[in-house]
């Protein structure tokens, strides 16, 4: 976990760019709400804006991201307003704050924007819990929330926008089988039954911090697609609080001290922003500290409210797993097998891609479809984490899930290779790079046609697909053998990596009847 953390692999120093700037923006928007003369909740709520502004906001380009940005306003105060009006009537409050989870959830079916303006409007409500926020108090919070959105958008769109300078992300839709409408629809329910169970048994275990059961239920929900993603996530949320728990004992100021608690929030807003694209438990772990650092600014961090924060934490995933499990569930197998065909078919294009460019044709453009496959490997590893979780017992399918994560990672490595020798001005085409690429293709399109009909219902790839993998062979051998000029025999490399990949990619995906790859 440690090392996943923190010696994964950081292209283009991304990663800490996002870190270090969201340190950045922060800071200057707790500084702007203090120069305005905002309370201490003034400046909590600020910094909270400021850091979704940060970081929830993912729009494939700056244009958007900036857009998205402008609303989060338009989403939050509203909610803002009701969570003040409605803090002295728990019942209709109770309900509201339901309402919102719902609402936040299915707005994820209006993509990237909906998501960031439904998460806004949800940790708007929460904050209203956290601060016990009063409609006397909404006047300095409605400020500090415009201040911080502002301030963080300086930072982000003016004064360091490295995105500028970057491709546009790839954002995978959600595979057909599993369209985002239908998706987002289950989740609502899902969501709004765990937070319901959350909200109810967290009341009766504390009365003042119910809404912690809540907030937990919520953010498990969040980039998850089946039961066992949720399983897992509840279970790396409840351990990165354990973790953060013991951690803060020993770093946080007990009684809020004003130098060392800004070093300490400065520290976990990095490690929020630096881990949480490679390593949810870690970002728990640093949420966790953050949260006890702003009960000691409050004064009122004790032992007692930490373990009240885990037992609530444990109830909010508890509420989680019983509405993944018994509220319109759907298998983790189903939604890997999506998700592995729709990144099968983009190992395809970047293929065709790639060979387009070497054969001279000018609109040919493999690098986004790289970072697409990127993107939809990550959502791959996403949902096969149950099976490869240490206390997954299915160990053959462990097995064969770790096995498939490696060869797709074998295919990605290979594709980049490709396009980083397609891009090169002094390569140029070879009539076996069309005939290797129509190899990829017939191997893709067995795959798929196995990973529709293969995952418990049959087996094996038949004679046509060992015909195939005999007819690969006896062409990577003739390829080698040939001589050529370095761009197409170092694409020939590449290409030959990619079929071997690709043909035993077949075995672990060949299971047996009643055995899928997935099947929690």
């Amino acid at each position: 976990m440690v090392k996943r953390a923190f010696v994964a692999p950081d292209p283009g120093r991304i990663r800490l760019r996002f870190a270090t700037r969201a340190v950045l923006g922060i800071g200057l928007a707790v500084a702007v709400s203090g120069l305005a003369g905002h309370s201490l909740a003034g400046a909590v709520t600020g910094g909270l804006a400021a850091l979704l502004a940060l970081f929830t906001v993912t729009d494939p380009t700056v244009r958007g991201q900036a857009v998205t940005t402008a609303l989060l306003p338009v989403a939050g105060l509203p909610v803002l307003a009701a969570a003040a009006e409605l803090h002295d009537h728990p019942v209709v409050r109770d309900l509201a704050f339901l309402a919102v989870v719902g609402a936040g959830v299915y707005a994820r079916r209006w993509g990237p924007r909906g998501h960031s303006l439904g998460v806004f409007a949800f940790m708007t409500f929460f904050a209203a819990q956290f601060l016990h926020a009063t409609t006397g108090q909404l006047p300095e919070l409605t400020a500090a929330v415009l201040l911080s959105v502002l301030t963080a958008a300086a930072v982000r769109f003016g004064l360091w926008c490295y995105e500028r300078r970057l491709p546009p992300a790839a954002v995978p839709a959600v595979p057909g089988g599993t369209g985002l409408a239908r998706v987002t629809t289950r989740q609502a329910v899902q969501a709004t039954a765990g937070a319901g169970f959350a909200l109810v048994v967290g009341q009766l275990v504390s009365g003042q911090r119910w809404y912690w059961a809540v907030g937990a239920t919520w953010w498990i929900f969040v980039n998850t697609a089946s039961r066992g993603e949720t399983l897992v996530r509840g279970f790396r949320r409840v351990l990165g609080t354990v973790i953060g728990i013991g951690l803060g004992v020993l770093v946080v100021p007990l009684h809020g001290a004003a130098l060392p608690t800004a070093v300490v929030v400065a520290v976990c807003v990095f490690g929020i922003f630096y881990t949480a694209a490679v390593s949810y438990t870690w970002m728990m772990l640093w949420v966790t500290v953050l949260t006890e650092s702003l009960y000691g600014l409050l004064g009122v961090l004790s032992p007692g409210l930490l373990a009240l924060r885990l037992g609530e934490t444990a109830v909010g995933a508890l509420g989680a797993w019983l509405a993944v499990l018994f509220v319109l569930p759907v298998t983790t197998h189903a939604v890997t097998d999506a998700w592995i065909q729709r990144a099968l078919r983009c190992v395809h294009t970047c293929t065709a891609e790639a060979t387009a460019r070497l054969a001279g044709v000018p609109e040919a453009g493999p690098a986004p479809r790289v970072a697409e496959l990127e993107q939809l490997l990550g959502r791959v590893r996403l949902s096969v984490a149950p099976l490869v979780h240490p206390l997954n017992p299915m160990l053959g399918r462990k097995r064969r899930a770790r096995q498939v994560l490696a060869l797709l990672d074998d295919c990605a490595r290979e594709i980049r290779g490709l396009v980083a020798v397609a891009a090169d001005p002094e390569a140029s085409h070879d009539a076996r790079l069309a005939a290797a690429c129509w190899r990829v293709e017939a191997a893709v399109e067995a795959l798929i046609e196995q990973e529709a009909g293969g995952t418990g219902e049959a087996g094996g790839t038949g004679e046509a697909a060992r015909a195939r993998e005999t007819a690969g062979a006896e062409h990577i051998t003739a390829g080698i053998a040939r001589p050529a000029t370095a761009g197409p025999a170092r694409a020939l490399t590449h290409l030959h990596g990619l079929e071997r990949a690709l043909a035993e990619l077949a075995a672990p995906l060949r299971t047996p009847s009643g055995s899928p790859l997935v099947g929690a």
